[in-house]
């Protein structure tokens, strides 16, 4: 019998990348993402709804995350792992410019909408042994100019994850934060409005990681042995380093 993975924000980036390749192992996968065009696309490209189950939903709104969950047929319902991928980054301005409401749906999404859904699954995840992987960021672990509530958020996510382990560590439920560096993919136009000039410029000559990288790090963790528990795993592009400390000259 297929394993199952549920991989939310699978419409784009990271998560379509990762449903991509759980699939290409004999994987069935539950897809979720607010754009249904996308989601049915993908359906159709990875083999059919007996392959790759659709999941509409804004995970922000908890009716509805309930409600989808609720709706998964029996043999999608008992799942094996949850790929926590949905995010997002808004705004890379200092924090007297930056937008409130911005910030609120950093957290709603990042924060909010992944605490909701781990918890809505975790009797499932406690019954099959299963896996979570949280996408986190090295914006967790090394802060930037205008990553404020972004990078706090991801921090939470990594602190989450560790958290996790610690009650769950007795049910055989494993944890893993994923913390990427600078990686290319849809995330940083959504981050810059949709400005392909930033986007360009900020990839340009840099040989960033793919989302490909990512989903072959994320099925990496999820194909270890049961009783293996990579508790998080920091990943960047060769070319990417750390940056001197910041000092303000007068």
């Amino acid at each position: 019998m297929s394993k199952i993975a549920l991989v939310t924000g699978a419409t784009a980036g990271f998560g379509n990348a990762i449903a991509r390749r759980f699939v290409s192992e004999g994987w069935k996968v539950i897809v979720t993402g607010r754009r249904q065009e996308r989601l049915d696309a993908l359906v159709a490209e990875l083999g059919g709804p007996e392959i790759a189950y659709p999941l509409c939903f804004d995970i922000r709104d908890e009716e509805a995350t309930k409600t989808a969950l609720a709706s998964l047929p029996d043999d999608f319902a008992k799942f094996d792992a949850l790929v926590n991928n949905a995010g997002l980054a808004l705004g890379t301005g200092s924090i007297e410019a930056c937008d409130l409401e911005e910030w609120k749906t950093m957290i709603d999404t990042n924060v909010t909408g992944l605490v909701t859904i781990t918890r809505l699954v975790i009797d499932t995840l406690i019954e099959r042994r299963g896996l979570i992987v949280n996408l986190a960021s090295a914006a967790a672990n090394w802060s930037y100019p205008g990553a404020n509530v972004y990078g706090a958020t991801k921090a939470f996510v990594q602190q989450f994850s560790l958290n996790l382990r610690s009650d769950l560590n007795a049910k055989g439920v494993r944890v893993t934060s994923i913390e990427p560096g600078m990686a290319e993919s849809e995330f940083t136009l959504v981050r810059t409005g949709g400005s392909k000039e930033a986007y360009d410029k900020l990839y340009s000559g840099a040989n960033p990681l793919q989302p490909e990288d990512i989903a072959e790090t994320v099925y990496w963790v999820a194909s270890l042995p049961a009783h293996v528990n990579i508790n998080s795993l920091e990943v960047m592009p060769v070319t990417q380093a750390w940056a001197p400390f910041a000092i303000h000259r007068t």
